[in-house]
Protein backbone atom coordinates (compact mmCIF):
# COMPACT_ATOMS: atom_id res chain seq x y z
CA UNK A 1 0.00 0.00 0.00
CA UNK A 2 1.13 3.18 -0.99
CA UNK A 3 2.19 5.90 1.77
CA UNK A 4 2.44 10.00 1.61
CA UNK A 5 5.68 11.27 3.35
CA UNK A 6 6.59 14.81 4.02
CA UNK A 7 9.77 15.49 2.33
CA UNK A 8 9.91 19.42 2.20
CA UNK A 9 8.06 22.40 2.89
CA UNK A 10 6.45 24.86 0.22
CA UNK A 11 8.98 28.11 1.10
CA UNK A 12 12.32 26.16 0.53
CA UNK A 13 11.71 25.54 -3.61
CA UNK A 14 10.90 28.73 -5.50
CA UNK A 15 9.26 28.61 -8.68
CA UNK A 16 11.45 27.19 -11.56
CA UNK A 17 13.78 25.45 -8.93
CA UNK A 18 14.21 22.01 -7.78
CA UNK A 19 15.50 20.28 -4.13
CA UNK A 20 16.98 17.20 -4.16
CA UNK A 21 15.78 15.30 -0.47
CA UNK A 22 16.24 11.48 0.61
CA UNK A 23 13.17 9.26 1.37
CA UNK A 24 14.51 6.10 2.25
CA UNK A 25 17.39 4.73 0.31
CA UNK A 26 16.44 7.12 -2.73
CA UNK A 27 17.15 10.44 -3.77
CA UNK A 28 14.66 12.54 -5.41
CA UNK A 29 14.20 15.93 -7.34
CA UNK A 30 11.41 18.11 -6.11
CA UNK A 31 10.38 20.55 -8.64
CA UNK A 32 7.77 23.78 -8.49
CA UNK A 33 6.71 24.95 -11.40
CA UNK A 34 4.48 27.42 -11.03
CA UNK A 35 3.21 26.73 -7.55
CA UNK A 36 2.53 23.17 -8.46
CA UNK A 37 5.10 20.27 -7.28
CA UNK A 38 6.74 17.12 -9.00
CA UNK A 39 8.67 14.33 -7.94
CA UNK A 40 11.02 12.12 -9.64
CA UNK A 41 14.15 10.07 -9.44
CA UNK A 42 17.01 12.32 -9.06
CA UNK A 43 19.10 10.38 -10.80
CA UNK A 44 19.24 11.09 -14.97
CA UNK A 45 18.93 7.66 -16.77
CA UNK A 46 21.64 8.12 -19.02
CA UNK A 47 24.77 8.95 -16.91
CA UNK A 48 23.58 9.59 -13.16
CA UNK A 49 23.66 12.50 -13.41
CA UNK A 50 21.97 15.01 -10.51
CA UNK A 51 18.51 16.18 -12.35
CA UNK A 52 17.89 18.63 -9.09
CA UNK A 53 20.72 20.72 -10.73
CA UNK A 54 19.73 20.91 -13.81
CA UNK A 55 18.38 23.94 -15.78
CA UNK A 56 14.25 23.52 -15.22
CA UNK A 57 12.45 25.48 -18.54
CA UNK A 58 9.25 25.50 -17.71
CA UNK A 59 8.19 21.17 -17.22
CA UNK A 60 10.89 20.12 -18.66
CA UNK A 61 14.47 19.64 -16.86
CA UNK A 62 17.72 19.15 -18.67
CA UNK A 63 20.60 16.43 -17.00
CA UNK A 64 23.14 18.85 -15.76
CA UNK A 65 25.85 16.16 -17.22
CA UNK A 66 25.10 15.66 -21.00
CA UNK A 67 22.08 17.63 -21.74
CA UNK A 68 19.21 15.07 -22.03
CA UNK A 69 15.86 16.48 -21.29
CA UNK A 70 12.98 14.65 -18.75
CA UNK A 71 9.22 15.69 -18.05
CA UNK A 72 9.16 16.88 -14.62
CA UNK A 73 5.53 16.04 -14.87
CA UNK A 74 5.86 11.93 -14.99
CA UNK A 75 7.08 10.90 -11.65
CA UNK A 76 5.78 10.55 -7.76
CA UNK A 77 2.32 12.06 -7.48
CA UNK A 78 3.03 14.99 -4.65
CA UNK A 79 0.51 16.98 -2.75
CA UNK A 80 0.75 19.82 -0.65
CA UNK A 81 -0.92 19.43 2.97
CA UNK A 82 -0.57 23.55 4.83
CA UNK A 83 3.20 24.11 3.53
CA UNK A 84 4.27 20.51 3.44
CA UNK A 85 5.00 19.05 0.38
CA UNK A 86 4.42 15.00 0.61
CA UNK A 87 4.73 12.54 -2.14
CA UNK A 88 3.09 9.01 -2.09
CA UNK A 89 5.34 6.15 -2.39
Amino acid sequence: MAEWLKVAKTGEIAPGDAKAVEVGARRIALFNVEGTYHAIDDSCTHRGGPLSEGAVEGTEVTCPWHGAVFDVTTGSATRVEGDDIEIEL
